[in-house]
């Protein structure tokens, strides 16, 4: 089959003029194309192409396309009064209510319009592909394009091929998506396609860090925006997003996925929903909205310390344990084999909680704190106590620490906050990879122009190092007994061969 978007006078047909629809007619014909836009609700196409000239002019007076540029995209932009109306397009996007009975329907109809050269492409982000072109007698020409809310702002598009797609169907509509000045990355037809899978860890997996009581909301946040590096935190992101957004898709990918573990859904994220707290929309959700800015509590008052403490580090590797004597600058460090019997003892454990590792390395539990080294701690510390600590050694712990580093003090935990966080994001893109929905390149460029990550899950393992990753998913395994932390082949081997998380498979 050749190509057919590579034409200059390529026309491209938008079925459906809601939020998204907008968005994807605005890039198609800034990207100099004609777009023939329709929409079964009467009036809705032409306040689409109003709304669109809008957005166009002000890109022009904002000096971002000259109004002559502007004026062109406008005057590409012709509403369809029937769906017929369609006939010549060469392609055609779909932009319609999220329901599989609609999409069949719709597909069906278009391809006894168009031409049968012609691709049909869907802007679904939740249907199998497949499904959608199951009752089209040519689903071979059927493939999805994904586009990300607000399209214009988003330069992420994922292209899907169904089973059934054809190979020139994938390649024409990853041209398309460079055309619309769009990233695209190519994804197989599975639940949540690439950006949705990868996200099924960092909210996911901070839930059931609170489920447990091992920190709050605010605290999780605070630690994997300052420490960990993130953007933003899990549940800023999740009341940004909402719950009734959110945990659907949660539960949605977890029955799609016949009940991974990996993927449980939160029993607290559907008492939001229930409790209709859904976030910034509402007012609350995890946060307190006053004004549409979240009530975060302030940071505790920090103990006094009056005097010098005696500080014993226990076994932690080099990296460690000279991050920590940087920032104990009012406490004396011993040196000796074993504590004094009045020292407070800290351990840097990756991967087990503090219970195994006062065991393992026989401590007196009631002297002795954790503290996370996995990132940098220049902008958080992260202390860890048990239900055995005493209260004047986690204040000694707090207080010991220079000023200018805040310090959030968790209950015990295997991997601590960011460390579990971050291996389960890790471990995520390692079986999105395993299971060949997309290349390594592209599950990283997903996770950042997609989730706004900095670094793209694979990325971000091989910062940490394989090896380690592994180490924290294996003790989080031990810790719990449950599937949801087995590591991925993908991971596992790599680890044990020294490899990068991003070398591909090597097929024989």
């Amino acid at each position: 089959m050749a190509s057919t978007v590579e034409k200059p006078d390529l026309t491209v047909g938008v079925v459906g003029t809601g939020t998204m629809g907008r968005g994807i007619i605005q890039v198609t014909t800034a990207g100099g194309m004609r777009v023939i836009i329709y929409d079964s609700k009467t009036g809705a196409a032409d306040e689409a192409k109003k709304f669109v000239s809008t957005m166009l002019e002000r890109l022009a007076e904002k000096q971002k396309m000259t109004p002559d540029e502007a004026k062109a995209a406008i005057d590409r932009i012709l509403v369809a009064k029937d769906l017929k109306d369609l006939a010549s397009c060469d392609v055609v996007v779909e932009v319609i209510v999220e329901k599989l009975e609609a999409k069949q329907a719709l597909f069906s109809e278009l391809e006894k319009i168009v031409r049968p050269d012609a691709i049909l492409a869907s802007n679904t982000s939740s249907l199998s592909i497949t499904s959608i072109a199951s009752h089209c007698k040519h689903p071979e020409r059927i493939g999805g394009l994904h586009f990300f809310n607000p399209v214009p702002l988003m330069k992420l598009v994922e292209v899907i091929g169904g089973a059934r797609t054809a190979p020139w169907v994938i390649e024409n509509l990853t041209s398309l998506g460079k055309r619309m000045t769009r990233q695209p990355v190519v994804v197989a037809d599975s639940p949540g396609f690439l950006v949705n899978h990868i996200g099924r860890a960092f909210v996911p997996e901070s839930l059931r860090i609170v489920d447990e009581g091992i920190a709050s909301p605010a605290q999780i946040d605070a630690i994997m925006k300052d420490a960990a590096g993130f953007r933003m935190g899990p549940f800023q992101l999740f009341d940004m997003v909402g719950a009734d957004v959110a945990h659907p898709v949660m539960e949605s990918l977890y029955d799609q996925f016949y009940q991974e573990p990996m993927y449980r859904p939160s029993p607290t994220a559907r008492r939001l929903v229930e409790a209709g707290m859904l976030g910034r929309k509402t007012g609350a959700g995890f946060y307190r909205y006053q004004d549409g800015n979240a009530e975060v509590p302030a940071e505790p008052a920090r103990p006094s310390l009056k005097e010098k403490v005696a500080v014993w580090l226990g076994d932690m590797d080099e990296n460690s344990a000279s991050m920590l004597r940087k920032l104990l600058t009012n406490a004396t460090i011993e040196s000796g084999k074993k504590p004094s019997d009045i020292a407070l003892c800290i351990i840097a454990p990756i991967g087990p909680d503090m219970a195994s590792s006062i065991k393992s390395e026989q401590l007196d539990p009631s002297r002795t704190v954790a503290i996370d080294t996995l990132f940098s701690v220049d902008k958080r510390c992260t202390i860890m106590t048990s239900p055995a600590t005493a209260p004047r050694y986690r204040d000694a712990a707090i207080a010991i620490f220079d000023t200018n580093h805040p310090v959030t003090v968790i209950n015990d935990s295997p991997g601590f906050v960011a460390q579990r966080v971050a291996a389960m994001i890790v471990n995520v893109g390692c079986t999105i990879a395993q299971l060949g929905i997309s290349p390594p390149a592209d599950i990283d460029l997903g996770a950042r122009l997609g989730l706004g990550y900095a670094l793209g899950p694979l990325e971000l393992g091989d910062k940490l190092g394989p090896a380690r990753v592994l180490q924290i998913l294996d003790a989080l395994y031990a810790f719990y007994r449950e599937p949801r932390y087995r590591a991925s082949p993908w991971l596992r081997r790599r680890a044990n061969l020294g490899l990068s998380l991003r070398a591909p498979e090597q097929m024989t």
